[in-house]
Order: structure tokens, then sequence, then C-alpha cells
């Protein structure tokens, strides 16, 4: 009998979770087959997080009490984001305490019954593999902040538009006014104390969503106030003007 733990990561809600632990699953299922116990554990936080996710902290302690005979890490080059020897914390940690590591985004098995140098040198492989994805990671924001302001210093638009807009064919952004004043509504709904699971039900904006925007004082303003701190967005917002009558209670979107 083995008991196995998985961990998976992503940096927002958009990404996909359930991906990496079906891989995780089907990863122990045929190297491990007699795991009958696979417990998960998923973080959504961003890789700036020196703490690691509340999930992955609880993973440590549980590895602290010998609770698994191995754990399944989808992407342990992520791991590296949380502070250089992070990586190579972590496999000790997990060798000290007799629990196997399966990397999955790096190929590496380092089992604790491995000859020492072997354990050393996979574990060496795993930490310059992490670094080396640090630093694509980090090349690659450098490269979309570059990007971003290049396409802001033309107007255009990159990326996903934030609720109640939308792109053109050209890359500017205009105002969904049926999406802005439903997300608007919302928002106002959780301002004035309604509860936030009721709220995304009968909105049908999911509650991450709507939490995420309600706890940005910027974000917030877009909706409530019609105000925001990026240029594209305020022309978008000044379209609300073409639609005297769509605000809720003849309200003002934007004091001026």
């Amino acid at each position: 009998m083995q008991s196995a733990a998985i961990y998976a990561r992503v940096s927002t809600p958009e990404q996909d979770l359930q991906r990496q632990l079906d891989e995780c699953h089907e990863h122990i299922a045929s190297k491990f087959p007699k795991a009958t116990t696979i417990d998960t554990y998923t973080d959504v936080v961003s890789g700036t997080d020196e703490h690691g996710g509340e999930q992955y902290r609880k993973l440590d302690r549980a590895i602290e009490n010998g609770d698994y005979d191995l754990v399944a890490v989808h992407e342990l080059s992520r791991l590296s984001r949380l502070g250089a020897g992070e990586i190579h914390r972590f496999i000790q940690h997990c060798m000290e305490r007799g629990t196997t590591v399966e990397s999955l985004d790096l190929g590496l098995s380092i089992h604790v019954d491995d000859p020492p140098i072997q354990r050393t040198v996979y574990t060496m492989i795993a930490s310059i593999m992490g670094d080396l994805a640090k630093i694509e990671h980090e090349q690659n924001l450098r490269r979309i902040r570059s990007g971003i302001r290049a396409a802001q210093r033309t107007g255009t638009w990159t990326g996903r538009p934030p609720r109640g807009f939308v792109i053109d064919g050209n890359g500017i952004l205009h105002i969904d006014i049926e999406g802005f004043l439903e997300t608007r509504e919302a928002l106002l709904r959780l301002e004035h104390g309604e509860q936030q699971t009721l709220v995304a039900e009968s909105s049908g904006i999911p509650r991450s969503t709507l939490v995420r925007l309600f706890e940005d004082e910027q974000r917030r303003a877009i909706y409530l106030d019609g105000v925001a701190t990026d240029d594209r967005l305020n022309r978008a917002l000044d379209e609300i003007w073409t639609f005297p009558n769509s605000v809720p209670g003849g309200a003002k979107v934007r004091s001026n």
C-alpha cells in the first residue's frame, strides 16, 4: 500500500488545473499501481508569491509528518519562482522523510533508495532546469510588458478585454453595454452587502471574477465610477454617453 500526493499550480484562474491533475493521476497509475491513496493539492497563485501558496505549505507540512510515500509535481520547475534553492530544498525535504519525487515537466524520478550520487545529480538537474525555466519566464514577461507598452502607445488592446468590453478588428477597445451594466449591477449589489455566492448565481458571473473586481480598487472604479487609469479604457468608457438611458436608475456612470 502506497500513499501519494499530487501538487499542481497555476498563476491565474483562467489556466487549466484539471489537465495537470489528470496527467498526474495517469502518471501515478502507470508507475505506481499500488498507490491506493492519492491526495491532491492545488494552488492558484502568482509565481511571485514568495510563500508558494496555501496548499503548497500544507503539502510541505504533510511531507514533514511522513504522510506520503511519493509526491507527483506537474511542474516542479515552477518552484524556482519561489526563490533560489527552493527546488533543492523541496527535494531534500522529501528525501529526508522517505518521499519519492516525480517531476512530470522535467521527466525526473528521484527515489529515496537511489544511490546518493544519483539523487545529487538529479537534484542538480532539477534545480538547473528550474532556474532556466525561471529565466525564460522572466524574459517572456519582459517581452509581454514591452508589447503592451507598444500597444498602449498605438491605442490598441492586447490580450483578453476586461469584462464588459470588446475589441474590434483594429484592436481598439469598445464598451459592451449589456455586459458592462450587468457587471456594474453585480458589483453594486456586493457594495450594498449582498452575499457573494447569491450575486454570482443570479448574475451568472463567476464568484472568483466578482471578488477579484470588487476587491481591486482600480478595477471596481471602472464599473462603479466610470474611470480608469488606462486611457484606452477611458476612451471606451466615453461610449457610455451614447447610451443615455442605459444606466439603472438614470444614475451617471462617470462624474466629471
